[in-house]
């Protein structure tokens, strides 16, 4: 049975860190290419951050560049997304995704359950 646990996420002050965390089962973890994404309501989920299946490259939507990294573990099937310099506007849900692409989305693609990242004063 596939699963995509997120954790770390929660409520956090402009300018404050979080770091998510993405445990996966039931699939060849180092097979799949590893993205986060996001999503508010009434918006559809953008892609926020990808790595590679080696972890060797990465890419981010311009707005978090130099904020937020991605990172992975193959040994502990866990991709991470360290998020640095909060800001009020990364206040979404924040979703896990395994897929077979670098770029777009296919119906067999994975998902977790998403984990709410709240960024406020």
């Amino acid at each position: 049975q596939v699963q995509l646990v997120e954790s770390g996420g929660g409520l956090v002050q402009p300018g404050g860190s979080l770091r998510l965390s993405c445990a996966a089962s039931g699939f060849i973890f180092s097979r799949y290419v590893m993205s986060w994404y996001r999503q508010t309501p009434g918006n559809g989920r953008e892609m926020v951050a990808s790595i590679t299946t080696t972890g060797g490259t990465t890419q981010y939507i311009q707005t978090v560049k130099g904020r937020f990294t991605i990172s992975r573990d193959n040994a502990k099937n866990t991709v991470y997304l360290q998020m640095n310099a909060l800001k009020p506007e990364d206040t979404a849900v924040y979703y896990c995704k395994a897929g077979k692409l670098w770029i777009g989305l296919r119906s067999d693609d994975y998902w977790g359950q998403g984990t709410q990242v709240t960024v406020s004063s």
